[in-house]
């Protein structure tokens, strides 16, 4: 019985770490799963926008990964999730876009967020915070993980 893909948002992190050495083959991978409908990918406009200026072969990534893609809005509702992991002081106003990716994911009903982001978005001291807020939101927690953490492997060492 083929069961429903996961959906997953993806932040800018995960499109750069395919072309980076030491994020290359999980980041790789999660994209062949993402293209062989393991998972639903998410993606929104602030991805989008932080790609815009990324090397070539990260902007052809996003380009073939784009048409599969759920494209998710920029929410009132997120950017009021997001001020409120400001001001519960998971992150600082510097690091907006980091708990805006967040809060999109989570308006947008994903399962998880991916990152390789561990200073502000994967980290085991911030991911019960950003849920703590989100119940607080009468939003459902969301899983915070890397791609390592959510690929099927195959044979080879990743």
């Amino acid at each position: 019985m083929k069961r429903e893909p996961i959906r997953i948002y993806a932040d800018t992190s995960v499109f750069g770490g395919a072309f980076d050495e030491e994020f290359s083959k999980p980041s790789q991978q999660f994209f062949r799963q993402v293209l062989e409908g393991r998972f639903r990918l998410v993606l929104s406009p602030l991805v989008q926008d932080e790609l815009a200026a990324a090397p070539e072969q990260v902007q052809r990534l996003l380009d073939e990964i784009t048409g599969g893609a759920d494209l998710v809005r920029i929410t009132a509702e997120a950017t009021r999730l997001q001020a409120a992991y400001l001001s519960s002081g998971i992150l600082t106003d510097k690091s907006s876009d980091d708990a805006l990716h967040v809060a999109i994911a989570t308006v947008s009903e994903c399962s998880v967020i991916v990152s390789w982001n561990f200073k502000h978005i994967v980290h085991f001291d911030k991911i019960p915070l950003y849920n703590t807020v989100n119940r607080q939101n009468e939003f459902t927690e969301i899983a915070i993980c890397s791609p390592r953490e959510v690929i099927e492997y195959e044979d080879e060492d990743i």
